[in-house]
């Protein structure tokens, strides 16, 4: 029974998540990108650099990049696990009203509720969680922006 209402809610979700991630990667993480690559380009053009000087150049071009990723994750990550808790709440909630003797159709129906509840309230938190990463992700692109080539 718990299954097949958290299933019902979870297009829902994935669909506003996939969005979000979509826009984050065009409008924050391409541009990096283009940076990151145009900063190793110019790394490779320095005639007079030894081998290892080009090559810890292109990896400082490459270092706020995969800086970036990581508080994208987090924040998805964190995203996931308050749901998940969310869900496993209104689960306990169903089963403790079926030991304590509720009708079946009626428990569903609090179960649905509830975690349609769940599903609401966490997909309101997503415009939140997009700014927080577009803030992070811009101030990381800045600091690539500013650091440039430093062959």
């Amino acid at each position: 029974m718990r299954v097949a209402m958290a299933e019902l809610q979870q297009p829902r979700v994935q669909e506003a998540v996939d969005s979000m991630v979509k826009s984050l990667e065009r409008e924050n993480i391409r541009k990096m990108q283009g940076l990151m690559f145009r900063c190793s380009t110019a790394c490779c053009e320095e005639s007079q650099a030894s081998m290892q000087q080009v090559h810890q150049c292109i990896e400082r071009c490459h270092a706020p990049l995969a800086q970036a990723q990581a508080p994208v994750t987090s924040e998805l990550e964190k995203f996931q696990d308050h749901l998940a808790r969310c869900t496993m709440y209104c689960n306990d909630k169903a089963k403790d009203s079926i030991d304590a003797g509720s009708k079946e159709l009626h428990v569903k129906q609090q179960l649905e509720t509830c975690v349609t509840k769940c599903v609401d309230d966490h997909m309101n938190l997503i415009p939140t969680m997009t700014r927080k990463m577009k803030e992070s992700l811009s101030s990381i692109g800045k600091q690539l922006s500013a650091s440039g080539h430093q062959g």
